[in-house]
């Protein structure tokens, strides 16, 4: 129940009423790919907007308390980006009611066993590109394990602790990502993380879109203007994130932000007074609670303060349209591995993902990748897992080497692992934001190179097995260096500016040489890049307007 799934706050986009609202599958998937600023590939789009209604009507049948009408039919507010109110929503708490419902639904069963409090190091991959399972470490014991397996999903979420502003938990440090391309398995459009324009000043933590969206909160300046409409006149506050974080970052550059004393941080104000105390006790209980408690302010009296933070990596594990996870650029896949949700790229998001898509996301690939992970492992042999020799045992040995003998029980070290991840927050906060151009993505990437040249060198000073935090954060922070790179190399490279990727130098899309997917794949002396065609098949990409 730690996956940041339960602060998702906004809800679940589908198509569930389409005669009463005039709503289409063809509808959401426009409005997707548009969303996606046309990086998206449109059979993944059109999948994920074909099998979203049935997985929201399946979480009812397991127990989501959705928001109803009077009439007792399951509520959608409007959210940023889509044409019409779709977004199925549970107040605004609902990953937190779909995690509790999906773990609770677990408990039935005998024959699930979850491995609480485990910390997975390394895939166990063969030379076949096979692959064998993990190793772990036990963090209640020390303990260091393999975990083999006929088949494997990898579901650990994103990487927003790359980032110091960020929504995120401290627990989303984008493990699977590291995990999977030091494994030889490439990494897809890693330079478009997203940031989400509502982040409370200065803790980051999420304001829904819901309450600008749905519920219809206004956005203002210091000078008390309603600044959105020099930005996205047709929709205002209810335009895609990566256009509302430019126009919020714009009006804090050109003077019309306000300045937080403790952080220093620029920040807008989000007035939902106009809503009343009871509509904002209804639909925003927990925007409320969070508004109150963190920062001593009742949105019923007065506004909030938000600025953009990294709320989502859009970019994820080189996946095909079924979640099968690929060893290359289009033709060789895994047979027993998949992944899903934010691990993933299955590039229905593209380069900037529309709020309320990624928990249908998750539901969506959920059931996909599970049901064909239980049926490779159903039908293959009962001994094909049963021991590890020869390639996969000395892979076994060189990883609890490098995390015992390297790291753990090192006699010196001088380098202190907090002090290179601040840097690292501070780097990508300020260099890898929603604006970015070469020279500081340059300086960026020589920081991050330094940082990583100094990090063999850290010190733990926990040397106890037993909860080893100490030991946890040090292996996060290699994971997270290693990511910070990346995204960074990306970014340099992609010389255009699309969705939330946006260059000051490159200030305009540019279809004719970037229409397409950028791949990594894992080399000694740090990714080689590869790129593949976006798929195209019914909405060619046109101008931007909203």
């Amino acid at each position: 129940m730690r996956s940041h799934s339960v602060s998702a706050e906004g809800g679940a986009s589908a198509v569930l009423y389409p005669k009463e609202t005039g709503d289409s599958l063809d509808l959401h998937a426009y409005d997707t790919v548009k969303g996606s600023d046309f990086l998206a590939d449109q059979d993944a789009v059109e999948l994920l907007v074909r099998e979203a209604p049935k997985e929201i009507i399946f979480m009812d049948h397991l127990g989501v308390p959705w928001s109803r009408d009077e009439k007792g039919r399951i509520l959608q507010r409007p959210f940023g980006g889509m044409s019409i109110p779709r977004t199925t929503f549970a107040q605004d708490k609902s990953g937190f009611f779909l995690m509790s419902t999906l773990y609770d639904n677990v408990l039935r069963f005998d024959n699930v066993e979850m491995l609480h409090e485990h910390f997975v190091t390394s895939l166990l991959m063969d030379h076949g590109g096979v692959f064998r399972g993990v190793t772990a470490i036990d963090l209640r014991t020390g303990e260091f394990k393999v975990i083999l397996a006929k088949a494997g999903i990898i579901a650990t979420g994103g990487n927003g602790r790359v980032y110091k502003f960020t929504t995120m938990a401290w627990s989303s440090t984008g493990d699977g990502y590291s995990l999977a391309y030091r494994a030889g398995i490439p990494l897809k459009d890693m330079e478009f993380p997203q940031f989400h324009p509502t982040a409370l000043v200065p803790n980051g933590i999420l304001i829904t879109e819901g309450a600008r969206g749905g519920e219809g909160g206004y956005l203002i300046n210091k000078e008390g203007e309603r600044f959105m409409k020099r930005y996205a006149p047709s929709k205002m506050e209810l335009a895609p994130r990566d256009i509302v974080s430019r126009a919020i970052i714009t009006e804090c550059m050109e003077g019309r932000g306000f300045i937080d004393e403790e952080s220093g941080l620029c920040y807008v104000l989000l007035d939902l007074r106009h809503l009343g105390e009871e509509r904002i006790n209804k639909r925003l209980p927990m925007i409320r609670e969070i508004a109150i408690k963190t920062l001593g302010i009742d949105p019923v009296d007065e506004p909030i303060p938000v600025r953009p933070a990294m709320h989502y990596m859009m970019g994820g594990i080189h996946v095909d349209l079924y979640g099968q996870v690929m060893l290359d650029e289009d033709k060789t896949r895994v047979p027993n591995l998949w992944a899903a949700g934010e691990a993933a790229n299955v590039s229905v998001h593209g380069a900037n993902r529309l709020g309320s898509n990624s928990l249908s996301e998750c539901l969506v690939w959920g059931r996909l990748t599970g049901e064909a992970a239980a049926k490779y492992a159903m039908s293959a042999p009962p001994d094909s897992m049963l021991e590890y020799t020869g390639d996969i045992a000395t892979k076994v040995a060189n990883e609890e080497s490098r995390i015992f003998d390297k790291l753990l029980h090192k006699e010196v070290g001088a380098e202190n692992p907090y002090s290179i991840r601040e840097e690292m927050n501070r780097t990508m906060d300020t260099y890898v934001y929603v604006f970015r151009d070469k020279s500081g993505l340059e300086e960026a990437y020589s920081t991050i190179k330094r940082l990583r040249e100094r990090f063999p060198n850290v010190r733990i000073e926990d040397k106890g097995r037993y909860y080893n935090t100490n030991l946890r954060d040090v292996l996060e922070l290699d994971f997270l260096l290693e990511q910070a790179e990346l995204i960074i190399v990306g970014a340099l490279t992609r010389t255009e500016s699309r969705g939330a990727h946006y260059r000051l130098d490159y200030p305009k899309r540019d279809d004719v040489n970037w229409l397409k997917h950028t791949l990594y794949f894992y080399t000694t002396d740090g990714p080689r890049l590869s790129y593949v065609p976006v798929r195209i098949t019914r909405w060619k990409p046109e101008e931007r307007k909203y």
